[in-house]
Formats: C-alpha cells, structure tokens, sequence
C-alpha cells in the first residue's frame, strides 16, 4: 500500500518555513540592534554572513550526517536547533556583550536552517510523481510565504509592543520549528530518503564540468536573492528615507509575496515552461531591479525595484536545483548538500560584500560630492552603492545558464553522460 505523504510534504513546508523565520528576523531587527548596540553596517553584514556560512559548514557535513544518522533524525534535531537559537536570540544580548550574544544565537538557529535547506528538496524529490521541478518550486514558494508571515507579523508585534520589547519577537517564533519537530517525528520518508545520502559520490559529481558551472549558477542564485532580501527593510527606512513599517510591507514583504508567485507560478505551469529559459528571462529581470532599487531618484519607483526583484529571483534556488539534478538523476544527497553549499557561499558573499562596500563608499569623496549634487546623504549614498552591487550576480548566473543543455524528463545518468 503506498504511503500517505501529505503529513510529510506538510512537515517539510513547516521546515522551510521556519528557515525563512530564522534568515529572515534578524534583518528586520537591523535598525534596532544598530540604534541599541552601535552596530556598524560591515558588522550587521557580517551577521548575515555568519548566518549562511555556518548553513554552507552545515550543508557541507550532512552529506556525511544524514548517512549516519538519516533524515529523520536530522530533521528533528535541526528544528530543536532553531528553537534553541531563538531563545538565545532573546536572552544572551542581555547576559553576554550584545553583539557576541547575538552571534551565538544565529549561529545556533542557522545550524536548524543549514540542514532543512539540504534535506528538504531531495526528501520531496523523492516522493512519487513526475513532475519533480514545479513540486521543488511548489516547496520553495512556501520559503516564500514564511518570509511574508515573518514580515508581516513581526511588523505588526513591533508595532503593539514598541521596540524595547524586541526580545519578545524570537520567543514569539518559536512555534514554528515546535512544528515542524512534531511533524517529522511522524511523517513517513519515501525509500530513496530513507536510504540516506547514496548516490553519486562528491569526487565524481567535481569531475562533471556542467556541475562545476551549476555550483556557480548557484552561488549567483543566492546572492541575487539575498542580498536584495537582506538588505531592503534597511535600504528603504536609512537609503530612502521611509517610515519603517511603510518601509518594510513595500520592500521586503512585497519583494516575498513576489518570489511566492513566481514560484507558485512555475510550480503550476512548470511542464508548460522550459526551464533553462525561464531561469534566463528570471535573470535579466533581476539585472533591471536592481538596476532600478539603486539608481532611480524616485523612493516609490526604487521600493518597487526591490519588490518586483523576488519576482525575478523566485525561481532562481529551485530552478538551478532541478535543472542539475535532471542533468545528474544519479546525484543524491550529494548533489543537493554541494548546491547547498555553494547558494550558502552566495547568501553569505552577497550581504556581506553589500554591507562592506556601503560602509566603504561613505568615504569615497567623489561620492560625497556626488550626493552633496543631488541632495542625499552619505548614508544613503553608501546604501546605494551597496546594493548596486547585487547587480553582477544575475549577470553571471545568465551568463553560466548559457552552458547547460537541459536534457530529456526521462534520461538516465549513462545517457546524459553521453549526451555530454
């Protein structure tokens, strides 16, 4: 009797968005740790960054882990970790000095985060049926939604509570990852997850120059999407001058209800769709948003680069999944923890080197001069700068998508081999 695996899809979109939850707080408290905690742009870039290189150090060990120890197993135990993180979020600024407390506590919950972003797409991958890119984009619009829920609502507690009581705010999310552990202490695993990472193994999958240039599609996937998600609820309040709460549902929380369309799109009309160009239409919209976000003189018109932009990226992570795993359907856990991996690489690389270079062009004369000439502050002026230079992303990953050939739905791994 095939098994029911709606408690387990159900599980698995819990996951995913407890991971929007735990990328996507911190960004929004920015402003209030810079304002509490005299904390720089380099070093609320550097956050981010620790963020996504513990998932990429996490993603890295679980090819390994997951072996070991199976999906299952390190699924509840990444949620735990999440929940753990949220509460040290809350407390250890109080106990510790403010910025290594948080340190600690992101660090915590990204361990949670690194491994449902590696399990997650090959346990649905796993599951019965053909159509497996719209099911890996129908999983993804949910990172999405969570995203949306994280804005939405985490606006509205600061709003009712002020932000003093900032704290209060990880302690409220908890509930997410208590979910998602509950779920998956019961839902059931298809045979190919529970076999656990067989596969391909990591040395053959680096022989194949098109996975090669996959792992830089992906980086590029992920700073495209990151560094304009990252960065926008503090992009519009300091670089556009916005009222944070306008601020917020215009930028980030539009830019996540953008990203679940697209994906929710694909995941309907995918088998209408072919994918190499879509992912190619996705990227030059990106390269026009951000384009858009930093340049234009208009806050409206620049708040709807940074929205229109999840429209852009929304198929960029799932689509860049699916299209290698196609390529290579031997691949395994392998495959999706290297993709991981390298998309962390990106999430972790973009924000930083966003936040370093604004801080960098506040002390660039010709740019003081600039901004002098057109009545904006260095502060925003560096903003800007910093988010202009999301724009190289998308512009390699069109560029590396260029070289994949997508091959039939039904080829084996010895004929895509061949086809090569």
């Amino acid at each position: 009797m095939q098994p029911n695996y709606k408690r387990t899809k159900l599980a698995c979109y819990t996951a995913i968005i407890t991971q929007a939850i735990q990328n996507n707080l911190p960004p929004l408290l920015f402003v209030i740790f810079q304002d509490r905690f005299g904390i720089s742009y380099e070093m609320l870039g550097r956050l981010i960054l620790m963020n996504f290189v513990t998932q990429l150090f996490v993603d890295f060990i679980s090819i390994k882990l997951v072996d070991k120890v199976g999906y299952r197993a390190c699924m509840i135990g990444g949620q735990l970790c999440t929940a753990a993180g949220f509460v040290c979020m809350a407390a250890l600024p109080r106990v510790l000095p403010p910025y290594a407390g948080l340190a600690v506590a992101i660090i915590l919950a990204a361990i949670g985060g690194g491994l449902s972003e590696v399990l997650v797409s090959p346990i649905i991958e796993s599951m019965p049926g053909d159509e497996k890119a719209a099911a890996m984009s129908m999983l993804h619009s949910f990172y999405c939604w969570g995203q949306v829920l994280t804005v939405l609502v985490t606006t509205l507690l600061l709003l009712l509570i002020g932000s003093s009581a900032w704290w209060a705010l990880p302690l409220f999310w908890i509930a997410a990852p208590l979910t998602g552990m509950a779920l998956f202490l019961r839902a059931p695993l298809a045979p190919a997850a529970q076999d656990g990472a067989k596969g391909m193994r990591v040395r053959d999958l680096m022989t194949k120059p098109l996975f090669l240039v996959a792992m830089v599609i992906m980086v590029c996937a992920g700073a495209s999407e990151l560094t304009m998600s990252q960065w926008a609820s503090t992009f519009a309040e300091k670089g556009l001058n916005v009222p944070k709460v306008v601020g917020d549902l215009l930028g980030p929380c539009l830019f996540a209800v953008f990203m679940g369309l697209g994906r929710m799109l694909y995941g309907k009309l995918g088998s209408r769709m072919p994918l190499k160009k879509s992912l190619m239409g996705c990227a030059v919209l990106c390269v026009a948003c951000y384009l858009t976000a930093s340049l234009s003189p208009s806050p409206l018109l620049a708040l709807m680069g940074c929205a229109v932009c999840g429209f852009s990226v929304s198929l960029m992570w799932p689509g860049s999944l699916s299209m290698t795993a196609a390529r290579y359907p031997l691949g395994g856990t392998a495959l999706f923890a290297i993709l991981a991996v390298m998309g962390d690489l990106g999430c972790s690389l973009g924000p930083w080197l966003a936040g370093v270079v604004s801080d960098a062009a506040q002390r660039v004369p010709a740019l003081y001069a600039y901004a002098q000439s057109v009545g904006m502050s260095m502060e925003q002026s560096g903003l800007k700068s910093g988010l202009l230079l999301g724009v190289i992303f998308p512009v390699i990953l069109l560029v590396g998508t260029l070289f994949v050939r997508e091959p039939q739905r039904a080829a084996s791994e010895e004929q895509v081999a061949q086809e090569r």
